[in-house]
């Protein structure tokens, strides 16, 4: 019964639009009415007390630091960097949005913020040389997904504080499926585009690569000085986020000269905006995550598939089936903060290992980013490069079909993960 109050209430409220973030809160006070608990206070001690975690505090600079990336010329030059690279080659284009996701994704961990950086840079020269625009702008949105699943990411960091898993662990256990994500990108987008009439650019001499690499080679050094700080615990995942946001400081303003006292402002503003609304759903969906234990749900959901608790991949496709489905109607924060507490519990008992399992998650999440009716990335990509939604959709389902495929072997094969990542351990 109090399966069915959680979910009718929870659904009910989305249903009538009613913002995420009040849903959840929502939900919180209806479970508490019904196991006649019911006090306001529950509500604000809980909401307070999961907001002040000393792991989130990763978001806001996170996320401040890919806004100073974007403003102070990292990504142009990381995108320059890939065209000197492979830009004169059959279709290099794709494939330099392609290289430059997986770079920028080691930087900023936002799928949204990286696919606009993508479209606006990489779009127009893409409709000058000839290529097909919207499913040009289909793969800028598919690379950008990337972005939540190599470290540093901001998912992982929302997955770890609400499942309780390993930060460290979760970054170290993305950056493989990240790596796959982006080569089953370069195989369809080599088979889709291989027929394209395109103008390809100049190969670039020997100078003009090294000139190339030069240039982005701060923005380069960025990500080998997050990540290895990480893995051999020079610093915390909160500690890198600080270090990331300082470092994209310094290069944006004293060494590319493009960051401006003036910019700054807006710079700050905007993610702060940003971790506003991420923040405020962390700790409106931790009120409901007290009661789901409270209420002991998970429990229920339990005896539901106990069936399948001794077949762990059988269990893990309807899991990653569930989060799929629903992630095409929820954008990613949401669908981690309602489902991650649920499935925890269980896939523990299933004995699946819980780092593995969050990275499939995440990534099951992201790809719902560019799947229709929601499509947050889809939707970003269609603004900034100024094609009809309809036809990104149309563009996107290449990729799309590319993701899903490495998300199967993910299930399948659960050595893809756990393997390196007991190496990186």
């Amino acid at each position: 019964m109090i399966l069915a109050v959680f979910l009718a209430s929870l659904f009910g409220a989305l249903a009538l639009g009613v913002p995420v973030a009040f849903s959840l809160m929502f939900t919180g006070i209806v479970l508490m009415w019904h196991m006649d608990i019911f006090n306001t206070q529950i509500v604000a001690q809980q909401m307070i007390t999961g907001a002040n975690t000393f792991t989130l505090l990763a978001i806001p600079f996170f996320l401040l630091a890919g806004e100073l990336m974007n403003a102070g010329g990292l990504s142009r030059r990381i995108v320059n960097f890939a065209i000197a690279c492979v830009g004169h080659i059959r279709g290099g284009l794709g494939i330099v949005a392609i290289i430059a996701a997986v770079i920028m994704a080691s930087l900023s961990g936002s799928a949204a913020a990286d696919s606009a950086a993508l479209a606006s840079i990489l779009i127009p020269m893409m409709r000058e040389a000839g290529y097909n625009v919207p499913r040009a702008a289909g793969l800028m949105a598919a690379g950008g997904v990337i972005a939540p699943v190599i470290p540093p990411s901001i998912a992982f960091i929302i997955f770890g504080v609400a499942a309780n898993v390993s930060i460290t662990g979760l970054f170290m256990g993305g950056i493989v499926p990240g790596l796959m994500m982006a080569l089953s990108l370069v195989a369809m987008w080599m088979f889709v585009a291989r027929k394209e009439d395109v103008k390809t650019l100049p190969k670039r001499s020997g100078k003009e690569r090294l000139k190339a690499t030069a240039q982005a080679g701060w923005a380069l050094m960025m990500p080998v000085i997050i990540l290895g700080g990480i893995r051999f615990g020079v610093f915390t995942p909160t500690e890198a986020a600080v270090i990331a946001a300082v470092y994209a400081l310094f290069v944006g303003m004293f060494v590319y000269r493009e960051l401006k006292l003036a910019d700054l402002y807006q710079v700050f503003l905007n993610a702060a905006k940003t971790t506003s609304v991420v923040l405020f759903l962390v700790a409106a969906a931790l009120v409901t995550s007290w009661l789901i234990t409270r209420a002991n749900i998970p429990a229920e959901i339990g005896n539901l598939v106990e069936p399948l608790i001794d077949n762990p991949k059988l269990l893990m496709l309807v899991i990653i089936t569930i989060v799929f489905v629903l992630g095409t109607v929820l954008d990613l924060a949401p669908t981690i903060l309602i489902l991650a507490p649920v499935l925890m519990p269980i896939v523990r008992m299933a004995e699946i290992d819980p780092v593995y399992f969050g990275v499939v998650f995440v990534m099951t999440t992201c790809i719902g980013l560019m799947t229709p009716p929601v499509g947050v990335v889809l939707n970003v990509v269609s603004g900034v490069a100024r094609v009809p939604l309809g036809k990104v959709i149309g563009g996107v389902m290449p990729f799309l079909l590319a993701q899903v495929v490495v998300l199967i072997l993910l299930i399948i094969f659960p050595e893809l993960v756990t393997v390196p990542l007991e190496f990186l351990r």
